[in-house]
């Protein structure tokens, strides 16, 4: 896998990232009190099949070849569930939060997002930990440009999640993306500025801070997918496929 893409690659990663944006919009539409995840995964599945995508994560092994496959289009991740919960018969209810998470694969090229959403009414410090996970995810992307490197990001990330009283989590990163779901680099939550990759035009990157209410502790439940905070506070996931150039950051996949 080549970690530049073309401008040809970015262009079609783009159209990839649009559909994506679509769908995750549409789904995150639907996250209201009463209705189940599989519903969402449903519905997701119907619209990616429309646009002549795939779902990335679908049959998703990661890089245990042997490792069990994942089976869905959706990482729909509630309250304390941090990321990669397969979608089922579980109803939202009022007041839970949750992280839709969404790859597809178009032309060849994958694109990755996430966004948490409220299911209903939520309280006040639930509204909190959304809303600064997404002011880190920005804070990342402006760090984002030739020049700087993968340290920029994460220390960008870290300090609005920090300054906000969250736990950072440690155990999962960012990565680049594009020829495959997840490719080199990592791109961590923490870190110090200066430090780690060298950005340079034609990265593609998979930006996702993921912060709790708690100390940032994560557990890897036993269906060799689902990771959860280990105290038991909520989570909450942001992401963005952002691509290098020359006149900075481009986001691919839509608006949050």
């Amino acid at each position: 896998m080549a970690l530049y893409k073309t401008p040809e690659e970015i262009r079609i990663l783009k159209q990839g990232g649009q559909i994506l944006a679509r769908v995750r919009d549409a789904v995150a539409a639907m996250a209201r009190p009463g209705i189940t995840t599989q519903e969402l995964e449903d519905r997701a599945r119907e619209l990616i099949r429309k646009t002549g995508a795939r779902p990335a994560f679908l049959g998703y092994r990661g890089s245990a070849a042997d490792g069990p496959e994942y089976p869905a289009a959706l990482c729909l991740s509630v309250n304390d569930r941090v990321v990669h919960c397969a979608p089922g018969g579980n109803v939202l209810n009022e007041g839970d939060i949750v992280s839709i998470d969404i790859g597809v694969e178009y032309k060849g090229l994958y694109t990755d997002s996430a966004v948490t959403v409220p299911v209903g009414e939520i309280g006040g410090e639930a509204r909190k930990l959304l809303e600064f996970t997404k002011k880190a995810l920005y804070a990342g992307i402006a760090q984002t440009r030739v020049g700087n490197t993968i340290g920029d990001i994460a220390h960008a990330i870290q300090s609005v999640g920090e300054k906000a009283g969250l736990g950072v989590i440690r155990e999962l990163v960012g990565h680049g993306v594009g020829h495959a779901v997840h490719e080199k680099p990592d791109v961590p939550n923490y870190g110090k500025p200066g430090t780690l990759d060298k950005l340079k035009q034609g990265m593609v990157l998979a930006i996702e801070p993921m912060f709790t209410l708690g100390d940032g502790r994560v557990v890897f439940e036993n269906d060799g997918w689902t990771v959860s905070t280990r105290d038991g506070s909520l989570a909450a996931h942001f992401e963005h496929t952002v691509a290098i150039t020359e006149k900075g950051a481009e986001v691919l996949t839509g608006e949050i």
